[in-house]
């Protein structure tokens, strides 16, 4: 059976799919697109820069001028668009199987096509992509990012970094551990935890040269605009939430019934939130910058402003490439049913809310509440491996336990 199943057959495979007459429904799902990402507003955006009307002066269009760059010019809008987007798809996965490859020091083809089969097939991944989210980009360069890192090539990771950080500005709190992965080491060391022996100063090139790229894009998208209302219209977007249209993440409906007065408070608290876990994080897990960036990608997957399923979709993909921690996993089979109990109730309580009109916000966003917690449940059972798996096979009588 597997003899069959190689990373050519799969990108093969892939492509095919993507060619499928598939409806164009799903580009208007919220759960597979948000404001940011959806390919209707991408392209109502590019419709208006052809015809010299600025995208950001009003009307829907949120994406960062690069995209609209890139997709006004040299990138496809028509029916090869899935094309594109199934190529992004398949150099996140390749990205993936080289971390992997780069983190065991050695060559796994059974686990590697595990590795690359999901990655292409996961349908959190594969739903956001057959709807042409922009948040398949996000991933592949997130992806790009983290194996430049694995193989201490600054200036690309850096770029890479960047670059995502233009469309999704949440991106910029990844910079301490793909920083400090840097001047590191890809390899586990949560079997065998050590002392962080990296001299923190080197970091002061890679956190300069992630700075000079960024501003140089910014100036670039200043350019391309003509002026700063990209600005507001798009990382502005991340830190206000102008935009409450419905999705998976925890923030829209909390606003949507939030008095004006509290609003900037409110806004301040969710957005420190994230802030919050970047430290402890990264010092709990000195010893596996690796370890740290996908467990910060999951945690702001979870509590990002504008999530998709793309998102939390990255992070279960990620997780393949710690097999070590396997074992110590607490309630894998409890994750993995409320993952599937919680996509069912999206599904279906979004289609009783605004498609039959039977049902109100309350039960779209019960039904995101139950996600994030299947999300949260995914990341604290992750963490919780890491921090155990360093104690190994504990004796028949003993029992290990947090203080």
């Amino acid at each position: 059976m597997e003899s069959w199943i190689t990373p050519s057959s799969l990108a093969i495979l892939r492509v095919l799919v993507a060619l499928a007459p598939l409806p164009d429904l799903s580009q208007f799902v919220h759960q597979l697109a948000t404001p940011l990402t959806a390919f209707p507003r991408l392209k109502e955006g590019v419709f208006l820069y052809k015809n010299a009307i600025n995208p950001y002066s009003g009307g829907p269009f949120r994406h960062s001028p690069i995209q609209l760059l890139l997709f006004s010019t040299i990138l496809p809008t028509g029916p090869l668009a899935p094309l594109l987007w199934a190529a992004a798809d398949i150099l996140g996965a390749w990205c993936l199987v080289q971390i992997f490859r780069i983190r065991g020091g050695s060559i796994d083809a059974s686990r590697e096509r595990q590795i690359a089969l999901f990655y292409l097939f996961n349908p959190y991944t594969f739903l956001s992509t057959t709807a042409l989210s922009t948040s398949t980009f996000d991933n592949a360069l997130y992806m790009l990012a983290v194996l430049f890192a694995c193989k201490r090539r600054p200036a690309a990771s850096m770029l890479a970094l960047a670059v995502l950080t233009t469309s999704s500005l949440t991106s910029l709190l990844l910079l301490p551990p793909l920083a400090l992965l840097l001047i590191s080491s890809p390899k586990s060391g949560l079997l065998y935890p050590q002392p962080f022996t990296a001299k923190l100063q080197s970091t002061v090139p890679v956190v300069a040269r992630y700075f000079a790229y960024l501003v140089a894009l910014a100036a670039v998208s200043t350019l391309v605009v003509g002026d700063w209302s990209w600005v507001a219209r798009t990382w502005g977007a991340t830190l206000t939430l102008p935009d409450v249209t419905p999705n998976p993440g925890l923030w829209w409906y909390f606003f949507t019934e939030m008095f004006d007065h509290f609003r900037p408070f409110f806004l301040m608290v969710f957005s420190v939130h994230l802030i919050a876990y970047v430290a402890p994080i990264c010092l709990k897990f000195q010893h596996d910058p690796l370890f740290a960036t996908v467990v910060l990608q999951g945690l702001f997957a979870t509590f990002k402003a504008y999530p998709s399923l793309a998102d939390p979709g990255l992070f279960v993909n990620t997780i393949a490439i710690f097999p070590e921690v396997f074992p110590y996993l607490r309630h894998p089979v409890v994750t993995t049913m409320l993952h599937l109990y919680s996509s069912l109730l999206l599904v279906l309580f979004h289609n009783l809310w605004l498609v039959q009109g039977t049902g109100n916000a309350n039960f779209y966003y019960a039904s995101t509440m139950v996600f994030g917690l299947a999300n949260g449940f995914a990341v604290t059972d992750l963490i919780w491996a890491g921090l155990r798996a360093a104690f190994g096979r504990i004796p028949d009588g003993w029992e290990v336990t947090q203080t």
